[in-house]
């Protein structure tokens, strides 16, 4: 392991901590010896951690700081060249925008061997079938779901008999081929999916639904357990 990758397994052993940790413990879950550890801590805060704490006492590293050299290992970086063209593959237009914007931005900031490997990695997405064309644009419902914000769909079943609802939408969920709005229907007083493919039409409403987003998808999810329990009983 080098010493770039070293210090950004202690860097996240780190963060994924609020409380002070011992220095004992740090060296034996990033495998290093105790003084290599001590060595390694005051390297970080050489560079601007700032890490509070002594040997014997434990540490702790206060938020907000960003090592932009070691921001990412070599397997870290694979996962988001493969994630961003699985995006680019299979989301819409706006979203593969983001998704090769984002890794140019990435690619701007690594270190030149972790930039190489980013343009010349072997994780391939393969093209697959044109999704069904959209008849509304993702991003609005994107934008309804960030901001909480009450829609108004024309939707189409899969026989074509169409229905008005007003949903409190709160993720949206990629399948190979297939992309979902998940929401609670008020019409229905139920969660339910639609196929972004057949919503004819979607207005974002002025007003916010009376629940957090974080909580539609806990409840939704735990509504989803609960029946897979039920089927394999």
């Amino acid at each position: 392991m080098s010493r770039s990758e070293r210090l950004l397994d202690l860097l996240n052993a780190l963060r994924r901590r609020r409380r002070p940790v011992s220095g004992r413990a740090l060296a034996e879950e990033t495998g290093v010896s105790l003084r290599t550890l001590y060595r390694d801590i005051a390297s970080l805060q050489a560079q601007g951690a700032t890490i509070e704490g002594e040997p014997g006492v434990g540490y702790v590293l206060k938020p907000g700081f960003l090592l932009p050299p070691l921001m990412f290992t070599p397997e870290e970086v694979e996962a988001l060249v493969l994630g961003s063209r699985w995006v680019a593959d299979r989301a819409d237009a706006r979203m593969r925008e983001a998704a090769l914007g984002a890794l140019a931005r990435i690619a701007a900031v690594v270190p030149p061997d972790l930039r190489d490997e980013m343009e010349t990695s072997a994780l391939l997405v393969v093209p697959g079938a044109p999704f069904p064309v959209d008849l509304v644009d993702p991003a609005l419902l994107r934008k309804a779901i960030r901001t909480e914000r009450r829609l108004r769909l024309c939707y189409r079943d899969e026989a074509g008999v169409a229905s008005e609802r007003v949903v409190w939408p709160f993720a949206l969920v990629f399948f190979d081929r297939v992309r979902l709005l998940l929401a609670w229907c008020e019409l229905r007083q139920d969660f339910r999916s639609f196929r972004i493919d057949r919503i004819v039409e979607a207005e974002v409403m002025e007003a916010r639904y009376p629940a957090r987003r974080q909580a539609l998808l806990k409840t939704w999810r735990e509504a989803q357990e609960s029946r897979d329990r039920s089927a394999s009983c």
